[in-house]
């Protein structure tokens, strides 16, 4: 029997070195587009990420998982589309949704490569006890939260560890010693150190600027006309710039950083109460938990020195979904189920041929309705509230804050974007998708 093994130009490149590649993926919470100087913030200094930029390659027409926090996460661990995934909103027809055991994720793939795996920060797929925390999902170590609400709180009196509480003694009785980031990125930090000997996967979940809103110095950003808690978001912000310098800088220290590829993003679009004071939507319409783009559209900034070309940009459509096809072809890893996710190397490498999608694809169940749908394919973006709805219609080529709806002057454009929204939409029985919206319903909030 012949084993017939075919490698892209890019993965042969990958082959002829000795060490596997670490892989390390920053997804900070709740940030938006416009609130870093790459992707042209001007209100909150963020000299280490523009410098991975200018170092690295910047996406532009990258997009998260979802407009919320654990469906993006499920469609990072999972390669899934929110079509296709088992985590469609925050919540669903039985409550909180654990990852079932049934479900393959990157970190499992890459632990049966032989990979250390590490996660820090917020997981939001499941709590202790059920079967989605993350060592039952392929990671070694995971700290900082499981619960999302847990997640809220900068000062609880624990974290944890492996499904175990770790006590926080400076934060119990109201005290408020401890800022939790600094624990959880000092221990990404520490897994990094730990393991640079040997091929790791680094899950930096980092929950900032996801509110509360509250960090120990904001005093950067005193002498500003904002409200306290946009201060504080500001710091927080420019916190995650700081921790991601930190990273780079400890891959300089050891040695490694030619032998590793760092993703920083964020998971969703930002809150609205930053959009007027500091740009954070980067002048898209919509916010987080909308799938219009400013829901929706990414940050995504690719660090590989020696690899990915300085300063470089790409346009490809592409997101979150496409991390765990990635991770696959990097490490020689078993793939994701289906084919949602893509490979981005060929275009990190500029070897080889780019695999392009016809279009990507959106679902969530709430927001400003309690179902939307949307599709970007090409220049186009097709949005509506329910699988029978009327679509509207943007050229993002000319209007990428989607004011001018222009659904009845191309129909033929809207036939296949339904088509596509029919074709990717795989009914869930934890989820209801409506065929048009319902007035006066409140959506949940997370």
């Amino acid at each position: 029997m012949k084993l017939l093994l075919i490698l892209t130009a890019a993965s042969l490149v990958l082959a002829a070195s000795a060490r596997p590649k670490n892989l390390i993926f920053i997804m900070v919470d709740d940030a938006g587009v416009g609130d870093f100087g790459c992707y042209g913030g001007e209100r909150i200094p963020t000299p280490n990420i523009d410098r991975m930029a200018k170092e690295g390659m910047r996406f532009t027409n990258a997009y998260s998982g979802s407009a919320v926090c654990a469906p993006t996460r499920c469609v990072l661990m999972t390669g899934k589309h929110p079509g296709h995934c088992v985590r469609r909103a925050n919540q669903s027809n039985v409550g909180l949704l654990p990852l079932p055991d049934s479900e393959f994720t990157v970190a499992e793939s890459l632990k049966e490569a032989g990979y250390a795996t590490g996660g820090f920060g917020k997981w939001g797929l499941g709590n202790p006890g059920t079967t989605g925390v993350p060592e039952k999902q392929g990671f070694d170590l995971f700290y900082g939260y499981y619960d999302q609400k847990h997640a809220h709180d900068y000062y609880p009196d624990h974290l944890i560890r492996n499904s175990e509480k770790v006590p926080l003694p400076g934060n119990t009785g109201g005290k408020k010693e401890t800022y939790t980031h600094t624990l959880i990125a000092d221990e990404t930090l520490k897994f990094i150190r730990e393991h640079k000997d040997e091929p790791f996967f680094v899950y930096a979940c980092w929950t900032p600027p996801h509110g509360k809103y509250v960090i120990p110095d904001a005093s950067a950003f005193a002498d500003k006309p904002w409200s306290q808690a946009v201060k504080n978001y500001a710091a927080m912000v420019a916190l995650m710039d700081t921790d991601t310098g930190r990273v780079m800088d400890l891959l300089k220290e050891l040695g490694i950083e030619k032998d590793t590829l760092v993703i920083f993003t964020s998971d969703n679009g930002p809150n609205a109460q930053f959009v007027k004071p500091l740009g954070s939507a980067g002048g898209l319409r919509g916010v987080k938990r909308h799938l219009h783009e400013g829901g929706v559209r990414a940050p995504f900034v690719a660090w590989w020195p020696g690899t990915v070309e300085a300063g470089s940009e790409s346009d490809l459509l592409c997101g979150h979904v496409d991390w765990f096809a990635t991770c696959a072809e990097i490490a020689g890893s078993k793939p994701q189920q289906g084919d949602d996710s893509i490979s981005l190397l060929p275009v990190l490498t500029g070897k080889g041929e780019v695999k392009k999608r016809d279009a990507m694809y959106w679902e969530i169940y709430e927001g400003p309705g309690p179902f939307q749908q949307a599709v970007r394919m090409g220049k186009w973006k097709g949005y509506r509230q329910g699988t029978k709805a009327p679509l509207e219609l943007y050229d993002l080529s000319k209007d990428a804050a989607e004011e001018n709806d222009l659904s009845s002057e191309y129909p033929e454009v809207v036939k296949a974007i339904e088509a596509v929204m029919k074709r990717e939409h795989e009914p869930s029985k934890y989820y209801n998708a409506l065929e048009g919206p319902k007035k006066n319903r409140k959506n949940r909030k997370k």
